[in-house]
């Protein structure tokens, strides 16, 4: 597990204070504007060990750019993110994982995993 630092510990307040998926880029310049002065490079740094130890999840962006968000959920699940606001909303769903599981077996793979990432317009958006 990472140290506890100051700047890791800035990260983790600005992940619980915002609901949606953000890039690297953005979380640095909310970071910035509250006052926190660190690197864009440690925020990189920081964000791939949280999600290495669980508690960030990353996603690709429809424009290929990943983006970290700290889900409510720490059980498997997806997400459904509207591409205009980004807005998320957590998904816990089996069937997708009994599916991935069959065909691993019947394939002789072990411990395999899966991403599956929706992406869509909200109905606030669509209005």
């Amino acid at each position: 597990m990472e140290r506890r630092t100051r700047q890791r510990s800035a990260l983790e307040e600005m992940l619980d204070r915002t609901p949606e998926f953000q890039s690297a880029q953005q979380l640095h310049a909310k970071l910035l504007d509250a006052g926190e002065t660190l690197a864009l490079a440690t925020v990189y740094r920081l964000l791939q060990s949280m999600v290495s130890e669980g508690e960030v999840d990353a996603l690709r962006s429809h424009d290929s750019e990943t983006k970290y968000r700290r889900c409510r959920r720490k059980e498997h699940h997806h997400h459904l993110v509207c591409r205009q606001c980004g807005h998320t909303i957590e998904i816990a769903e089996t069937t997708v994982q009994r599916w991935a599981d069959k065909i691993s077996h019947q394939h002789g793979f072990s411990a395999a995993s899966h991403t599956l990432e929706l992406s869509g317009i909200c109905g606030t958006c669509g209005r």
